[in-house]
């Protein structure tokens, strides 16, 4: 059974995002063990990409920060082994195609297997394009995890039929960052995602606040938070740590 499911099993799961380097990679292994131990179920760990087209401004600043900063994917791979000796819940990459193909696919997706990366997000990898890196992911026991957005319309089923891990349902049209309203038909979504699978589905892009969390969380198996802990980074630097853990026992007690 995937890992993944773990996040899952006690209830609705909180899922933080967190861009790995911002503002050093001393701090991403502060904020992750932070928010671990207050509440998140999952963590997705962001790796840095120069055109991260599926951003919004505070995630697309939070990758430039960390790649001025010289946050390399080797880097990263060393954070994820270090927070991996008391950090025990799933964690998942999420970056660009174009990050795994230029480290290659097969070293980078045998490494994520070797030093506890559960599941791989590509938000730019087209659902029809997936063979590219599905037969390796299963090989090493990394799920490949897919996205529903509103425009996928009559092929929610079907990726649904084939989802791994969890499915990532995309709130809004648009790039991540938050939003005052988010207005997608979205309780239709997970019932055609239901139809099809047993797989969890948690929602992404523009939550922020503990009431919107509570909403989605009513609708879906979990919530997905990035820019508003971002924000925090952004805001408190190498002192977010436990600004971040505040902030995610707020959103945990609110779904729970």
């Amino acid at each position: 059974m995937s890992k993944i499911r773990k996040a899952f099993e006690s209830g609705k799961a909180f899922i933080a995002f967190i861009t790995c380097g911002d503002p050093d990679l001393e701090t991403t292994a502060a904020v992750v063990r932070a928010a671990a131990s207050n509440g998140a179920d999952l963590i997705e760990l962001g790796i840095p990409f120069s055109d991260p087209t599926a951003e919004g401004p505070v995630i697309q600043g939070a990758n430039l920060r960390a790649l001025r900063g010289g946050v390399t994917t080797d880097k990263i791979f060393d954070l994820v082994k270090e927070i991996r000796t008391d950090v025990f819940i799933p964690l998942v990459f999420m970056t660009y195609a174009n990050v795994v193909f230029s480290y290659g696919a097969e070293r980078f997706i045998s490494k994520c297997a070797s030093y506890g990366i559960d599941g791989l997000i590509l938000p730019d990898l087209p659902f029809e394009e997936k063979e590219e890196f599905l037969g390796v992911c299963r090989n090493n026991g990394v799920d490949l995890i897919s996205l529903i957005a509103p425009t996928s319309e009559n092929r929610i089923a079907m990726i649904a039929s084939e989802a791994e891990g969890f499915l990532y349902i995309v709130s809004s049209l648009g790039v991540t960052g938050t939003r005052s309203e988010i207005t997608t038909d979205l309780k239709t979504i997970v019932e055609t995602v239901k139809k099809n699978t047993d797989i969890p589905c948690a929602i992404g892009f523009g939550i922020s606040t503990p009431e919107q969390a509570e909403k989605m969380s009513k609708i879906a198996d979990g919530v997905i938070i990035g820019s508003a802990i971002i924000k925090i980074l952004e805001k408190y630097g190498k002192e977010a740590p436990r600004y971040v853990g505040e902030y995610v026992k707020s959103i945990k007690d609110a779904i729970s």
